[in-house]
């Protein structure tokens, strides 16, 4: 015991916070792995290759809902149950939840593992992690019990299901797999069966919202209304520019998608449709690509240039520090508003009476651009080894990347190259692009002490 006490101190002095979590998001795969490989956990009968099980671990802790075969088929009910823990483990964390767990143990969180938890919520300081990490985990268990009851309720009565275990058995899923932007389809239709009834599409996308939105944004957001409710707190309450930005950004993505799918499938899948269904349906892909995953109808049923505007919104994805991936909404908004300046000829990127940091510019700048270079190589290796349209690639990749699980179909047939490529874009799309970036710097690098001289280059 002495000998792995100090192994383990070794290898956290040799390596850094990033490093040791993005080894413990693959060591969570790993078990993964091996529980799903278990035939406690699938129908009888069922088999699936190795690569194929692997597949669906890092699908299921990255929160993709990709998947190479019909999970229906394949895992039972405790299958599913497992999916849902998995779920759980990928969407809000491996840190959040073992903070949880030593806060309910009354064990003493050091600096070390504050670190940690500051590096996976992706926070900016060190202090009120904690809490935040039990106020957010206690703020989406009692979302989903909650929605969970709710659904179970509504499809015992009034969608008919004449078996109140089923019922509280697939409203608890659907309620799981919402709040954690998990796409993963159990039953073989998705929530299609749903998609005329506008009042729970509403309560799936507020879930998805929620889930998307960011922890800081419900952390903040539960302390303004808790000071609004004591009406005696006259303490002056100021949202961070972080969750400004999150709120802003998602709410325009949003829109802007809805828009955009609205008019690209006017005269398509649209057409014959009446006003308030083509809003609805609308609104729920704009809000389910952004990580999701839900579907309501076949995606071979829209056209090449709707399948696009889901490739991008997919690859847009959720806000930082949320159960979703992608590049993320405030890094293309922060790109977005330095390209606005740069082109008004001002050298500060202000807004919301701030001014962003250059620090936060050059980390959106090389962000969005090794992404983009990520997905375009995967999509041309894709189109070296697999035999499918360039637009279904184009969703697949982008899919893997925003850890989303919308698909035309085409996972399942992928070969081995194609399969691993998936994984590793799944991988990344979790964990994020900055950090597989710093996973790479050494913990004793130091910043040289020194400049070089400026020299013009000539750009355009």
């Amino acid at each position: 015991m002495s000998k792995i006490n100090y192994l383990l101190v070794k290898v956290r002095e040799n390596t850094t916070p990033i490093q040791l979590i993005v080894i413990s998001y693959f060591l969570m795969i790993v078990l993964a792995f091996f529980l799903l490989c278990l035939p406690f956990f699938r129908r009888e009968g069922a088999s699936v290759s190795p690569l194929d099980t692997f597949f669906m671990a890092v699908s299921t802790v990255s929160v993709t809902g990709l998947s190479t075969f019909p999970l229906h088929e394949v895992y039972n009910n405790y299958g599913v149950i497992l999916l849902e823990v998995l779920f759980q483990i990928g969407g809000l964390g491996i840190t959040m939840l073992a903070t949880v767990g030593l806060v309910l143990a009354r064990k003493r969180i050091t600096l070390h593992q504050r670190q940690l938890i500051q590096i996976d919520m992706n926070q900016p300081r060190l202090s009120g992690t904690v809490r935040l990490a039990y106020s957010v985990f206690g703020l989406m268990m009692v979302l989903q019990l909650l929605f969970g009851l709710l659904f179970s309720l509504y499809l015992y009565f009034a969608q008919g299901y004449h078996q109140l275990s089923k019922a509280f058995f697939e409203g608890f899923y659907i309620s799981i797999s919402a709040v954690t932007n998990a796409g993963f389809d159990i039953t073989g239709t998705s929530i299609m069966p749903f998609r005329h009834d506008y009042l729970f599409l509403m309560t799936i996308i507020f879930l998805i919202a929620i889930g998307g939105i960011g922890f800081p944004v419900l952390t903040e957001l539960r302390e303004w209304a808790g000071i609004k409710l004591r009406r005696q707190d006259k303490r002056q309450f100021r949202f961070s520019l972080f969750v400004k930005l999150a709120v802003f950004f998602a709410v325009l993505f949003f829109v802007i998608g809805t828009v955009l799918i609205l008019f690209s499938e006017s005269k398509g899948a649209f057409a014959h449709r009446s006003l308030m269904d083509k809003l609805m349906t609308a609104m729920f892909y704009s809000a389910s690509t952004r990580n999701a995953g839900l579907q309501l109808d076949s995606l071979n049923a829209f056209n090449s240039t709707t399948l696009l505007i889901f490739s991008l919104l997919m690859f847009i994805g959720a806000s930082p520090s949320s159960v979703g991936g992608g590049v993320r909404t405030t890094t293309i908004g922060i790109l977005i508003l330095y390209m606005y300046s740069f082109i008004r000829g001002k050298r500060n990127v202000n807004v919301f009476g701030r001014q962003i940091g250059q620090d936060d510019i050059q980390k959106a700048v090389v962000v969005v651009n090794l992404s983009l270079l990520l997905c375009g190589t995967a999509v041309l290796i894709l189109s070296a080894t697999e035999k499918q349209p360039l637009t279904a690639l184009i969703l697949e990749v982008a899919s893997a990347f925003g850890t989303t699980g919308l698909s035309l179909g085409i996972t399942g047939s992928l070969s081995i190259v194609g399969k691993w490529v998936i994984i590793i874009l799944m991988f990344i799309g979790r964990v994020g692009m900055l950090y597989m970036l710093m996973l790479f710097v050494s913990k004793r690098k130091k910043d040289l002490s020194y400049r070089f001289p400026t020299e013009k280059v000539i750009i355009g």
